[in-house]
């Protein structure tokens, strides 16, 4: 017999005996004296393969979850959605029924409802940390890395839960993990390597908390972000929606001054637009707010109302609400 067969062996053992008293006696009343004592080894023994009662349930997953924490903390940044995948795909291999799935399936029989709810949000939650820290790494922004980690280990706990479900071992967990990691993968902040994440637009703004309180509060662009460092710096990250960045040749800026102004507000070199839901609305909010009004809101010809706005940190911003095609 060699080294290592007694020790998977006890282990078994253990896993057998304690499921058998869950599903006899339920999971609170259970205590690991009655488990050793079913199994025929010593409670020191139980220590040497689980560290609780709740252990004999979860090892199994959390082994495989740590491999996948090593391998994303290790991963290339430059591919990291195929990391991601290549690591959660792994968890299939050679999964086996285990209490786990016995578990989940007599998880009211066992007493096991709250249990389960606690201990799956744990492993929900290691697994979007370990996603979540590669996206960020990679250049994904955070709130949309945390949201896609969130939904990574979502993708996870509810294969293992369908794939028991099914009657674990009828129906490769792998297929399950598959479908999961499908749902997932549309979910979240990665792009391929090379591309543009992110446009950030990066202002001085000497009067900070003035323009702090007009951006994020009256313009309502709600904080992502917010760092501090020695000597009081301090920059906070503000979510504007979706980014795009808009390159005009001389003759259209002219034009569009001529559209959007009366020529007395022509435009900076650098210009913030903003899409609105109701221009009027937005220009009396801001100027309430400190900005100054450079040209009145006024319909485009391709339709839309624009104002443009002297706003705090000197930036000069347009408004503009798109009203949609004309009706016939």
């Amino acid at each position: 017999m060699s080294a290592g067969r007694p020790r998977a062996s006890s282990r078994d053992t253990l896993a057998d005996a304690a499921c058998e008293l869950f599903l006899e006696q339920g999971f609170d009343a259970t205590s690991i004296v009655d488990i050793t004592s079913r199994a025929g080894v010593s409670r020191s023994s139980f220590f040497n393969y689980f560290a609780s009662k709740s252990d004999i349930l979860w090892a199994g997953l959390d082994e495989r979850i740590a491999a996948l924490e090593v391998a994303l903390d290790a991963a290339d940044i430059a591919g990291a959605p195929a990391a991601v995948h290549r690591a959660v795909m792994a968890l299939a291999n050679e999964f086996s029924p285990d209490p786990l799935a016995l578990a989940i399936v007599n998880a009211q029989t066992m007493g096991l409802d709250d249990e389960l709810i606690r201990e799956s949000s744990l492993r929900r939650a290691r697994i979007a940390r370990a996603v979540t820290g590669l996206f960020v790494r990679s250049g994904a922004d955070r709130l949309s890395a945390e949201v896609s980690g969130s939904a990574w280990g979502g993708a996870v706990l509810a294969a293992v839960d369908a794939w028991a479900r099914d009657g674990a071992g009828r129906t490769p967990i792998r297929r399950f993990i598959e479908r999961a990691a499908a749902a997932a993968a549309g979910v979240g902040a990665a792009t391929e390597s090379g591309a543009v994440r992110q446009l950030r637009l990066v202002v001085h703004a000497s009067e900070f908390e003035e323009a702090l309180s007009f951006y994020r509060d009256g313009a309502g662009m709600p904080q992502a972000e917010a760092y501090e460092a020695d000597g009081g710096a301090r920059v906070v990250i503000l979510d504007a929606g979706r980014a795009t960045l808009e390159l005009a040749n001389s003759a259209q800026v002219s034009f569009i001054d001529s559209v959007e102004t009366d020529g007395d507000a022509p435009s900076d070199r650098l210009r913030v637009a903003l899409e609105v839901g109701d221009t009027a609305a937005a220009v009396e909010r801001l100027v309430a707010a400190g900005a100054e009004v450079e040209a009145s809101a006024r319909e485009t010809p391709w339709r839309s109302i624009n104002a443009r706005l002297r706003a705090p940190a000197d930036l000069q911003v347009t408004l503009f609400q798109e009203l949609g095609p004309p009706r016939d």
